[in-house]
């Protein structure tokens, strides 16, 4: 098969190639799938980089997610077929074979069923930005409902999930942007009330909307406290990315507010509450509450451009259609 490789990390146009590996075969509890997206996270550029680990053994096929079809299953697999659609998730953690590629082994639970009505751009854009979401939401559309959730960064991939999954949960959702144009994302997403953190008057607009929020979805703990504490009552912030520098709390102000933090890393989450996420994902998208990102594709050959299109900070979901 044709897929995407490299062999030690560095920058993508030097250790970023596309060859012809051997097509994996599925093991017990894997399948296989057919790639018809490979859509690229910040997570997956970084890995490369060797920002996040050691060094691949022999190789590795990026991308940790995708959509696509079900090929071949392994022995003991009971709950995929083979013509099955599904979106991937976690494809490439502690596995060779991501989805830059013409096809992906994997766990079966990491290919979860696609309804028919859902496209392969909204499959391949779902997995860790979703996931995530879901677990800073708490893992439980019921505890949501009626209460109100404040997204930071409400046009990124996780900010849009967490509006969507809050939403379509019974949440009030305000989110927080930095521009106009990202305002936009954010309402189409459906937020409530979108707020450019940036203007003067954002507290006062936010605390117009809700004296206090119930959680709050954190892309930047640091560069947001000001906000979040503003607004925090008993509340838990859940922070799903690092700064540049960490960032020095004021502990009081979060301790008379009882104010806690949850720091969300999905590939450390117990089995049993990723199995929540992924289900609270899967009702969504069945619900059809769910909505692709904005989608820019390249092709499997292209993978140099389109990672560092990610790694320059490219809007929306930059996918490889194999």
């Amino acid at each position: 098969m044709k897929a995407a490789v490299y062999r030690r990390t560095g920058p993508a146009a030097e250790v970023l190639g596309i060859e012809d590996v051997d097509t994996p075969e599925p093991g017990p509890g894997q399948v296989r799938v057919r790639v018809t997206r490979s859509a690229i996270n910040p997570t997956d550029w970084k890995t490369r980089a060797g920002l996040t680990g050691g060094e691949p053994e022999d190789f590795q096929i990026p991308h940790q997610d995708g959509a696509g079809v079900v090929d071949a299953v392994g022995e003991g697999v009971t709950d995929r077929e083979v013509g099955q659609r599904v979106w991937t998730y976690l494809s490439a953690f502690r596995n060779r074979y991501g989805t830059a590629a013409e096809y992906t082994v994997l766990p079966a639970e990491r290919a979860v069923p696609l309804p028919d009505e859902a496209s392969d751009d909204l499959g391949a854009c779902l997995g860790v930005p979703a996931v995530t979401a879901a677990h800073c939401l708490g893992g439980d559309p019921s505890a949501l409902d009626g209460a109100t959730v404040l997204v930071a960064g409400g046009a990124g991939a996780v900010g849009h999930y967490a509006i969507g999954l809050a939403k379509h949960a019974g949440a009030r959702v305000v989110a927080t942007v930095s521009s106009e144009e990202k305002g936009q994302l954010a309402r189409a997403a459906g937020a409530d009330l979108v707020v450019n953190y940036r203007e003067e008057g954002a507290v006062e607009r936010i605390r117009g909307f809700a004296e206090r929020v119930d959680r709050i979805v954190e892309v930047a703990l640091g560069a947001n406290t000001e906000i979040d504490l503003a607004v925090s009552d008993n509340t838990t912030i859940a922070v799903y990315a690092n700064e540049p520098n960490d960032p020095v709390l004021p502990v009081r102000r979060f301790m008379v507010t009882n104010t806690a933090v949850q720091f969300v890393l999905l590939y450390n989450i117990p089995a049993a509450a990723m199995a929540a996420d992924v289900a609270w994902v899967r009702g969504a998208v069945a619900a059809g509450a769910l909505t692709p990102l904005q989608v820019t594709s390249y092709g499997l050959d292209d993978v140099v451009a389109a990672q560092e299109a990610v790694e320059n900070g490219a809007v929306g979901k930059v996918m490889l259609v194999p």
